[in-house]
């Protein structure tokens, strides 16, 4: 299983040897958590990535259901290029296992970076 952006991800068919998990976690974007199949296809040396939904899906349209994952691939695909496509499996609850900062369970704040006007205006007062 393939984690990435709270959710677990399953192979369920890859060509060519199209999968490759790290350019698939650089290329994920928050966009594609909404679907329930992302599809991944190669070409010219970049990974490129489209969701589909479950054809029951109240969301879904002709063209995003996932039985016509294979009309897609045939007309915006390269000829013959490596693809896979991957189902959304699981919701992953970080709270249990997530990123530790610190030592602590803490969520990592980041602190916000002054310009040297608004350092200088909260030193003196005004």
């Amino acid at each position: 299983m393939i984690r990435v952006n709270h959710h677990g991800y399953t192979v369920i068919e890859e060509k060519r040897d199209g999968f490759d998990e790290e350019a698939f976690i650089a290329r994920y974007s928050d966009v594609l958590d909404k679907y329930d199949y992302i599809v991944g296809d190669w070409g010219h040396g970049q990974l490129r990535l489209k969701g589909f939904y479950e054809v029951k899906s109240k969301f879904a349209t002709y063209d995003n259901r996932i039985d016509h994952v294979m009309d897609y691939v045939y007309e915006y695909c390269n000829f013959g290029c490596p693809f896979f496509v991957l189902k959304k499996e699981t919701e992953i609850d970080e709270s249990e296992d997530g990123p530790v900062f610190g030592g602590t369970k803490q969520p990592l704040k980041l602190k916000r970076k002054f310009n040297k006007a608004e350092e200088a205006e909260t030193s003196t007062g005004s």
